[in-house]
């Protein structure tokens, strides 16, 4: 009879244990299969002209170009925004093939949260809305010639912000996609434009320092509401690492210092119920603690099948 207790509480253990196992890997294992899938559509939709502000950025490029054609190698860097050549949909491709190996980050929560990072960016409405960036620099570029979409005028916004005019393209500062922040001779540090977009130095006003930045910039989609989905975790920890030098730096004289996405800055309008419910900026690069659960958002409603298959869609690079 004992022996037979012992056996029955041996199996109720048992049963215990694997009703509590590890769900982490299955899950990223799912949300990266959702995620190659959801890229694949993102980038067909793009090239059919089915993602709206693809399509008015690639119009507003082609009116700008005949009108300020000094400016024509930086509207056509602009313009592949609205193609998978851009440099927003090509870091959704590689944030993608880089989640396959879990060397690339600090833990499986981190992991899966950029799983689920990664399939709410492809997101077409989300996708649309992070797109207002580029589309509203054009639009700034023209001088009122062409409409803002999903934000409010660059004057009122200024206003309601307390911000500095920094000029034509200070939406993209501090966007990975289109440069990075670098250390100059002084030990403070500066934006510095990737390539091509280093002609918004002509028609901005001077160099964009990060203390001066940080403080005084203006709204815009990805420094204000998309930062959580459009940031890989190494260049959230080259963000939170910029932050802290610049922080220290001030502190050594006495100063206080506070983030550029401490406060959430005015100036989205329309945008869509995806974007109203993202994470807020701030909450960008506060890496999970090693054994801790990741709570998902999808977690209580999932609708993902047992399954560990990855994606039999190739997701597909730049045409």
């Amino acid at each position: 009879m004992a022996a037979m207790l012992i056996r029955v509480l041996t199996l109720t253990l048992l049963l215990t244990l694997v009703g509590c196992g590890d769900d982490r890997p299955d899950r990223i294992a799912q949300f990266q299969q959702l995620a190659g899938q959801r890229i694949d559509t993102l980038g067909k939709m793009l090239d059919n002209g089915q993602i709206r502000n693809a399509t008015l950025l690639k119009q507003y490029t082609s009116v700008l170009i005949k009108q300020q054609p000094d400016l024509v190698p930086l509207l056509n860097e602009l313009a592949k925004d609205g193609t998978t050549k851009g440099p927003m949909y090509t870091s959704l491709v590689r944030r993608y093939k880089e989640l396959g190996d879990a060397k690339n980050y600090v833990d499986l929560d981190q992991q899966l949260a950029e799983a689920e990072n990664i399939y709410q960016a492809a997101d077409p409405s989300l996708y649309n809305d992070m797109l207002s960036d580029p589309l509203n620099v054009v639009a700034d570029m023209s001088k009122g010639a062409l409409g803002r979409v999903n934000s409010i005028s660059r004057e009122a916004a200024a206003l309601a912000n307390g911000a500095e005019d920094l000029g034509a393209g200070s939406q993209l500062v501090g966007n990975p996609g289109y440069g990075s922040w670098q250390t100059g001779s002084n030990g403070m540090s500066f934006w510095a434009w990737y390539g091509m977009y280093s002609m918004f130095s002509n028609v901005m006003r001077g160099p964009i320092g990060y203390d001066r930045w940080s403080s005084r910039r203006n709204y815009s989609y990805y420094n204000d509401v998309g930062r959580s989905r459009y940031t890989s975790p190494k260049q959230a920890t080259a963000q939170k690492q910029t932050f802290e030098k610049t922080k220290k730096q001030f502190n050594s004289q006495g100063k206080k210092f506070d983030s550029p996405y401490a406060k959430t800055r005015t100036g989205s309008t329309s945008l869509s119920r995806q974007s109203t419910s993202a994470p807020k900026a701030s909450s960008v690069g506060n890496s999970s603690k090693s054994g801790s659960k990741f709570r998902s958002n999808y977690s209580k409603n999932s609708n993902f099948r047992n399954s560990n298959s990855r994606t039999t869609r190739g997701v597909r690079r730049g045409k």
